[in-house]
């Protein structure tokens, strides 16, 4: 079985989102297929600027062709755009203009599932809302499975997408929150999927002693991961944190691992530490109360089943509904919808150290459940193996 996983970036230094997902599965499906990356040479996903070398390369064990991105995006141009199609009545013309400006456009790339359907079984595309996605389903609708890592967030009610759900030959799912989405939106049920989501390896040697020594923080602390962002919540966290601090005397912290795009208060309990080793952030999570996710946008969190792997409880934001099921389903952390409920949950959380313990048990076996390796690598051979006996 020959697959490609088709993704609009791909690398080592890509450490998170949709690319993330997609090497993790790659490496891992590796054992069972004879897997190849199509991906383009972008590093950076504001511009798509061409960064990568073109050609081939082995990363990882694992064939991953790149091609160019020859008109980078502008972000003024797609902004308006974005705000105009979301904003204003308009035409199907005008979501494909977004679209071409949302890229990354790589025509050599479409070109290339084209002359090389054959070559393949299926190929795996990963984030629908993207041209690579987009223009490479349509090219090979009886051979795409989509793993569409959809969040709600109002693009996906653009027309064109509602058409592309009905295309692919199946889905591959993050939650049953995206599956319903999804399906309500486009009134693809007979289109054939699986739940999946993706799974994650904790290492054995997590040390919270370690981290707390290396970056000198003594006091309990709450930790978040990943992107600064808007859309991850942001600047509303702080805006919380420090009301709470505020208002309740307590002398938690505030830990940030990942990059920031937003200015970050300086107050002596929030500790931005950057972009951090893999080994540094599972010895953060050993040492947290409590991971916070306060993202109105996910498709799946990685990072809250990294928390519950290690059995750390979790702090999320009930506006997002995926992040909602994940806790109701699993009963491994508090949810919020707004300031009082964020302060009572976390007065809740810091006060008992048996309700820490016992949502983050809960966590674990939830984990351990739905999301070892050998689940997920199960899960995306039963699809294949679904489609092979379907006409």
């Amino acid at each position: 079985m020959k697959i490609a996983f088709v993704v609009q970036r791909y690398g080592l230094e890509i450490n998170g989102g949709a690319e993330l997902h997609c090497r993790w599965v790659a490496e891992h499906m590796a054992r069972h297929w004879d897997v190849e990356v199509l991906t383009t040479r972008a590093h950076d996903y504001v511009t798509w600027a061409d960064q990568y070398p073109a050609g081939t390369e082995t990363i990882n064990g694992i064939a991953v062709r790149r091609f160019s991105v020859p008109k980078p995006r502008s972000p003024e141009r797609f902004g308006w755009l974005q705000n105009f199609i979301l904003e204003h009545e308009h035409t199907e013309r005008d979501e494909l203009a977004w679209l071409e400006e949302e890229g990354p456009k790589s025509p050599d790339l479409l070109a290339f599932i084209r002359s090389h359907a054959a070559a393949y079984d299926y190929f795996i595309f990963f984030s629908y809302r993207y041209w690579h996605s987009y223009r490479g389903i349509r090219a090979v609708p009886g051979k795409a499975i989509l793993v569409p890592t959809a969040e709600h967030d109002p693009v996906i009610d653009l027309k064109i997408f509602r058409d592309l759900f009905r295309l692919p030959r199946a889905f591959i799912y993050n939650s049953e929150e995206e599956r319903e989405m999804i399906q309500t939106i486009s009134g693809n049920q007979a289109v054939p999927g699986l739940v999946v989501g993706v799974g994650t390896e904790v290492p054995d040697d997590s040390v919270a002693e370690r981290f707390r020594k290396n970056h000198r923080i003594e006091k309990p602390y709450l930790l978040y991961l990943g992107r600064i962002d808007q859309n991850k919540g942001f600047p509303q966290l702080f805006q919380y944190f420090l009301r709470f601090k505020k208002e309740t005397g307590s002398d938690v912290g505030l830990v940030l691992i990942g990059n920031s795009i937003l200015p970050i208060p300086d107050h002596p309990d929030i500790f931005a530490l950057g972009f951090r080793p893999e080994q540094d952030k599972f010895d953060a999570l050993a040492g947290a109360e409590a991971l916070i996710m306060p993202s109105f946008y996910e498709s799946l969190s990685m990072v809250t089943l990294e928390a519950w792997a290690l059995g750390r409880p979790v702090i999320a934001n009930a506006r997002c509904e995926v992040l909602q099921g994940q806790c109701r389903r699993s009963n491994g952390g508090l949810t919020y919808e707004n300031y009082p409920e964020f302060r009572e949950s976390l007065k809740l959380l810091l006060a008992s150290d048996r309700l820490r313990r016992a949502l983050g048990d809960h966590g674990r076996r939830y984990f351990e459940a739905n999301y070892t390796w050998d689940i997920i690598e199960g899960k995306y051979l039963e699809i294949v193996s679904r489609l092979g006996r379907e006409p």
